[in-house]
C-alpha cells in the first residue's frame, strides 16, 4: 500500500487539512477522512457508496469491466477448474491448497457436517409455514449455545473450528429448513457424499428410498455456492463486520448477516426473477412487458437484468449461463413455460439494442433463479441457498477482520432534527 496526501479546503477553515491517500493493489486510491473529526467535520456518504469501511485482501470488485478476483483468482477460472470447497479454503486461507490440504479440509468438513440432535427440536418451535430464512436466522444464532466451546475471538484455532463448523453445518440447516416447511423428516448427512451431493440428499432424500445424486445437478449446486462464495463489501458482509467490530461471536455475525441478504434489494434477486416470469406468464405476452420495461413511466422492471456494480456483464453470469443449458438439457425442461419465458428475455437482452447500450445484460440471479427452479427447490429456499453459499465469504471476513486487530465500528451522522428545547409539563401541553 502505497501512500500520498490531498489537501482539503473549506470557506470557514483557517488553514488548509492534509490527508492521507492511500493506494491498494488494484482499484482506486482512498482518501484518509479519520483527521477531519479533530477539525470538526464528518463526511457524509448515505449508504457508504463512496466509503472504504476496512482494508481487505479477500476479494476485488472492478464493475466498470466486469472484474471479480477472489485472492487474485478470476471467478471465471475458479468456477472451470475449482470447485466449491477448494474456494471455500482460499478466501479463509488465502492461498489454494496443496492436495494433502485439501484432503485433510474436505474431511474436516464432512466431518462436522452433523448438527446437535438437540437442534432437531429446536426446529420444532417454528410454525410449519414459517419461511425458510426466518429458521435459518433463528438456526444460525442458536448455534452458539450448542457450540459455545470454541468462542474465544481471540484464539485462531477458536476461529477457524467456528469457520469450519460454520460452512460444513450450513447446507445442513438449510435442508432441515426445507424439511421442516414441507412437513417431512430431516435427514442426516452421508459422509460418503461431497458437500454439494450431500445437500441435494438431504433436500430431496427420504428415509422410505435411496435418493441418487443426479451428478449433473451436483456440479450446478457446487457452481451456485461457488459463484455466490463472496462479493466484497457488500451489505450483509458489511453487517457481518460491523456486528463482529463488537466482539459478537460468529454465530451470532452471521446470524446477522442472514437477516440483512433476506432483504428483497439484496438476496431475493433470484426470487423476483422467478416472480417476474410468472407474471409474464406465456411467450404471447413478452412484447408487451419489454415494452413496459422500456417505457420509463411504467414501474415494470425486467428483473435479472443489470447489476449495481457491474457496469459491464456480470463475470458469474457467464458461468451459470453454461450451467443453465447443462441443467435444463439434462432434464429436459426445454418446453417448460417459464423456462422458455426466461430463455427469449435472455435472446432478447442480449442482442436488443436497447439493452445493450444500457448493458442491461442477465445477471447471475437470473440464470441461478432458472436453474433451481429446474432442479425443483421452491422460490422460499433461494436466499437459504443463497446464504449457504455465502457464509464462507462472511466467514472470512469476520477471521480477517478479527485477526488484523479491528475497532468497533460506529458510523456518524448529519443531523437535522430539534436543537435543544425547553420540556412543558404535561398540563400545559
Amino acid at each position: 500500500m502505497t501512500e500520498k496526501s490531498v489537501r482539503l479546503h473549506a470557506d470557514d477553515i483557517e488553514s488548509p487539512i492534509d490527508l492521507p491517500v492511500y493506494s491498494g493493489t488494484l482499484g482506486n486510491d482512498v482518501v484518509d477522512v479519520r483527521g477531519l473529526t479533530a477539525n470538526g467535520y464528518f463526511t457524509y456518504d448515505p449508504g457508504f457508496v463512496s466509503t472504504a469501511s476496512c482494508e481487505s485482501k479477500i476479494t476485488y470488485i472492478d464493475g466498470a469491466n466486469g472484474v471479480l478476483l477472489h485472492r487474485g483468482y478470476p471467478i471465471e477460472v475458479l468456477a472451470e477448474k475449482s470447485e466449491y470447497l477448494e474456494t471455500c479454503y482460499l478466501l479463509l486461507h488465502g492461498e489454494l491448497p496443496s492436495k494433502s490440504q485439501y484432503e485433510q479440509f474436505q474431511t474436516l468438513i464432512t466431518n462436522h457436517t452433523m448438527v446437535h440432535e438437540a437442534i432437531a427440536r429446536f426446529f420444532r418451535g417454528f410454525h410449519h409455514d414459517s419461511h425458510p430464512m426466518a429458521i435459518m436466522c433463528g438456526a444460525v444464532g442458536a448455534l452458539s449455545a450448542f457450540y459455545h466451546d470454541s468462542l474465544d475471538i481471540s484464539n485462531a484455532e477458536h476461529r477457524l473450528i467456528s469457520a469450519h463448523r460454520l460452512v460444513a453445518k450450513m447446507p445442513t440447516l438449510a435442508a432441515m429448513c426445507y424439511k421442516h416447511h414441507i412437513g417431512q423428516p430431516f435427514m442426516y448427512p452421508d459422509n460418503m457424499l461431497s458437500y454439494s451431493e450431500n445437500f441435494l440428499r438431504m433436500m430431496f432424500g427420504t428415509p422410505c428410498e435411496d435418493y441418487k445424486v443426479n451428478p449433473v445437478l451436483a456440479s450446478a449446486m457446487d457452481k451456485i455456492f461457488l459463484l455466490h462464495a463472496d462479493h466484497e463489501q457488500n451489505a450483509s458482509t458489511s453487517t457481518v463486520r460491523l456486528a463482529g467490530s463488537s466482539g459478537a461471536n460468529p454465530f451470532a455475525c452471521v446470524a446477522a448477516g442472514i437477516a440483512t441478504l433476506w432483504g428483497p434489494a439484496h438476496g431475493g434477486a433470484n426470487e423476483a426473477v422467478l416472480a417476474m416470469l410468472e407474471e409474464i406468464g406465456d411467450e404471447s405476452n413478452i412484447d408487451k412487458f419489454i415494452a413496459k420495461a422500456k417505457d420509463k413511466n411504467d414501474p415494470f422492471r425486467l428483473m435479472g437484468f443489470g447489476h449495481r456494480v457491474y457496469k459491464n456483464f456480470d463475470p458469474r453470469a457467464k458461468v451459470m449461463k453454461q450451467t443453465c443449458d447443462e441443467v435444463l438439457t439434462e432434464l429436459g425442461l426445454e418446453n417448460d413455460p417459464l423456462l422458455k419465458i426466461a430463455k427469449r428475455l435472455e435472446k432478447i437482452a442480449l442482442e436488443d439494442e436497447y439493452f445493450i447500450q444500457k448493458k442491461l445484460y442477465p445477471n447471475v440471479d437470473f440464470y441461478s433463479g432458472i436453474i433451481m427452479k429446474a432442479i425443483g427447490i421452491p422460490t422460499e429456499m433461494f436466499t437459504v441457498i443463497f446464504a449457504t453459499g455465502r457464509t464462507i465469504g462472511w466467514i472470512a471476513h469476520w477471521h480477517e477482520m478479527v485477526s488484523e486487530g479491528f475497532k468497533i465500528g460506529r458510523p456518524r451522522q448529519l443531523y437535522t432534527g430539534y436543537a435543544q428545547r425547553e420540556y412543558v409539563k404535561l398540563e400545559k401541553r
